[in-house]
């Protein structure tokens, strides 16, 4: 069923009171998602590279017409300690935030989260230099 008959299938606000069972083939690994083992009634991104397609303007509601991937861009924490996935659209830029599913890839969702340690925006070789900028020695004490 394409999202142009889903819409018009269903009354607005629907899926947040209906559980939503669809399958499909994630476009970017093209392996099957299925809803089960997401813990939660809404499969909305592929546990295995975490991408998700640009189809909602509300949850679930399929009444966005850009269709571009949704690539996984950061993580953060809810209130309550709830992890979510902050995507962002390769066509259009938008961003929306989706919470992890329990069974989502877990290595994936540690190297987004480190990837601003491991990737910062400084070169790493003028720490020293730069610490020693700010006032500090610049070198790490002998722990001996």
């Amino acid at each position: 069923m394409n999202r142009e008959n889903k819409r018009k299938q269903y009354e607005k606000n629907y899926y947040k009171t209906h559980a939503c069972e669809d399958s499909f083939t994630c476009k970017v690994c093209g392996r099957p998602v299925v809803s089960a083992g997401a813990g939660s009634a809404h499969r909305n991104h592929c546990p295995n590279c975490l991408s998700s397609l640009h189809v909602d303007v509300e949850p679930g509601d399929r009444a966005w017409d850009c269709g571009g991937i949704m690539e996984p861009v950061a993580v953060w924490v809810r209130k309550g300690g709830e992890w979510a996935i902050v995507h962002r659209c390769r066509r259009c830029g938008a961003l929306s935030s989706n919470r992890v599913a329990a069974d989502d890839n877990p290595m994936k969702l540690m190297s987004i989260a480190m990837k601003p340690l491991c990737e910062p925006p400084f070169p790493l070789e003028r720490i020293e230099e730069m610490t020693a900028l700010m006032g500090g020695a610049g070198e790490l004490p002998n722990l001996k």
